[in-house]
């Protein structure tokens, strides 16, 4: 019995959380919207990673949990023979539309991360950026990343820390929606010691980079309006909540831009940390 196993057991029937159920509504929250509207705006930590990761022409990677493609494109501008999945058809079409437009040979397919329809050892290198870190049971993602990568290849991922903008944003979502008891924080993949948790003992080393996304939009107000149209988990948490309850998320969503923003004008300028990691497998 290995540690998850003990710890799972360990906990009482009553607070262990129905990971299916959790995936269902996670999947309902991403397909509402359209997050290739924000996720566009994300590419250059695409880039950025792949660079770190020192990608080389003809390698093949995977992208999971892919979205609208921002890493699938970053590896394919670099030659690499690329698959792109995600289990919202809708944002695969999105980033097949990227492609065609780019010119990109690009395989899409749609796929969920905790349950990869590849064979073990499959890819040179596998990617995800602020994706696969929203999977409910993270255990079983983290081992589907290890278990598709080859020996020699590299994990590379980005994700958003506890304590960075979109972090806090997330912690002030579940002040006013509390998440299901016994699920972990999404925000846990963005500390060293949940990736070494994770991957460490199938590592032969883990680089940790702290990282910045700077958010740019109009006005806070701005940022808002997209958010929750466009970003899956804010609009069903405003569709959830009553007129009331609404304004005072919307009150501690503006003091927390407020606290991060660095404009110092009438627009947003608000950094967000994220962690890059880039894992060699052994």
């Amino acid at each position: 019995m290995n540690a998850t196993t003990a710890a799972a057991r360990a906990m009482p029937a009553s607070t262990q959380p129905d990971l299916g159920a959790v995936k269902t509504r996670q999947q309902g929250a991403w397909s509402s919207g359209d997050y290739a509207v924000v996720g566009t705006t994300l590419q250059i930590v695409g880039e950025t990673l792949c660079e770190a990761l020192d990608l080389r022409a003809g390698q093949k990677v995977l992208d999971v949990a892919a979205g609208n493609g921002n890493a699938t494109l970053a590896a394919a501008h670099r030659w690499c023979e690329v698959v792109s999945t995600d289990y919202v058809p809708a944002l695969l079409d999105r980033g097949r539309a990227r492609a065609n437009a780019e010119g990109l040979a690009i395989e899409f397919r749609e796929a969920d991360a905790e349950a990869l329809p590849f064979a073990d050892a499959s890819f040179d290198a596998v990617v995800s950026t602020f994706g696969v870190m929203f999977t409910a049971d993270q255990d079983k993602a983290g081992a589907e990343l290890v278990r598709v990568c080859k020996r020699g290849g590299k994990i590379g991922l980005a994700n958003w820390t506890p304590d960075g903008f979109i972090g806090q944003v997330f912690k002030t979502i579940g002040k006013h929606m509390p998440p299901p008891a016994g699920v972990k924080s999404p925000a846990l993949w963005g500390t060293g010691a949940r990736i070494t948790e994770l991957f460490g003992s199938h590592a032969a080393s883990i680089q940790l980079e702290e990282r910045e996304f700077v958010f740019r939009y109009r006005s806070a107000q701005h940022w808002l309006d997209v958010f929750k149209t466009y970003y899956g988990p804010l609009l069903k948490t405003f569709g959830a909540l009553d007129p009331k309850a609404q304004m005072a998320l919307t009150e501690d969503l503006f003091a927390l831009i407020k606290r991060f923003n660095r404009s110092g004008d009438a627009t947003m300028v608000v950094p967000s940390q994220y962690l890059e990691v880039v894992v060699t497998r052994r």
